[in-house]
């Protein structure tokens, strides 16, 4: 392996494991309840709102994995929005989403139901591809596109 590649892989494991230890002393929550959104998905200023499965995606936008994350969730605003909303929030920048959604380490995606309702969590860098499975295996229709409650 060359060391360039070691010291990324290096660098970016010091950075989830301070992630984790500086997230893990802000005393997350001892429950595990559904939770509301606090913060508003990036583009969505301005759309109607539907009802629709959200996928909460916690990181930092310095974070090395987060960063690698940052264009499948730009991906996932843009093509599935008919589908699933996906949200991201910097932990680093607003502490308190962080202990609101009790994470321990970052990043960190929350699948949720059109309810709120938590369906999955998954902890770390996680793919297009094992998002889009995941959602399969809850039941999301991704290939369906829905019509705007207005009528478009």
């Amino acid at each position: 392996m060359k060391t360039p590649l070691k010291i990324l892989i290096v660098a970016a494991l010091a950075v989830v494991v301070v992630g984790a230890v500086v997230l893990k002393n802000q005393n997350a929550p001892a429950e595990s309840e559904p939770m509301t959104p606090t913060v508003a998905a990036a583009g969505s200023a301005g759309q109607a709102t539907a009802r629709l499965p959200r996928l909460v995606d916690l990181g930092a936008d310095k974070c090395i994995p987060c960063k690698m994350m940052a264009p499948i969730l730009a991906e996932f605003q843009r093509d599935y929005a008919d589908r699933f909303t996906t949200e991201f929030i910097d932990v680093w920048k607003n502490p308190d989403a962080g202990k609101q959604y009790g994470i321990e380490l970052i990043p960190t995606q929350i699948f949720f139901d059109a309810d709120g309702k938590q369906l999955f969590r998954h902890q770390g860098f996680y793919g297009k591809e094992d998002i889009l499975g995941k959602w399969k295996e809850l039941g999301v229709d991704l290939n369906a596109k829905t019509t705007s409650p207005a009528g478009n």
